[in-house]
């Protein structure tokens, strides 16, 4: 059983990535620009090249991966927060290349946008939780 907080919903932001864009910050500063303190995000489309993390779990340290190539963005799961009076957010990626394999991990900067949607779901912790 869960004891952390309770949240509900708050504003839903749907909106279209920007070509060209870096795509962990571009949605990033989308929450920001709309004033969101916490949030679920998702995102799928299509990207001109990837970087993402593996995590070793021993050392608790990333690898980073770079793939110089266009790619599916089939899924993009994750958490933005503040943490120290500055915008963070989490997210994991899957992508597939032209043959159909899958690859994934925790996105990093560098991964450019081609195409794809994106959704904001804003949080509120409920008052007395």
């Amino acid at each position: 059983m869960s004891t952390g907080p309770v949240y509900q919903v708050g504003r839903t932001f749907l909106g279209r990535l920007a070509l060209g864009a870096d795509l962990l910050a571009f949605l990033r500063q989308t929450a920001v620009d709309n004033g969101v303190r916490l949030a679920t995000v998702r995102a799928f489309g299509a990207v001109q090249n990837a970087v993402f993390a593996f995590v070793d779990q021993h050392t608790r340290c990333y690898h980073a991966i770079t793939l110089n190539e266009n790619l599916e963005l089939l899924n993009l799961t994750g958490r933005f927060s503040w943490n120290d009076g500055e915008p963070e957010l989490h997210a994991h990626v899957t992508l597939s290349d032209a043959e159909g394999h899958a690859f994934g991990g925790h996105l990093l900067p560098g991964t450019i946008i081609f195409a794809g949607e994106y959704w904001v779901q804003e949080l509120l912790e409920r008052a007395g939780q």
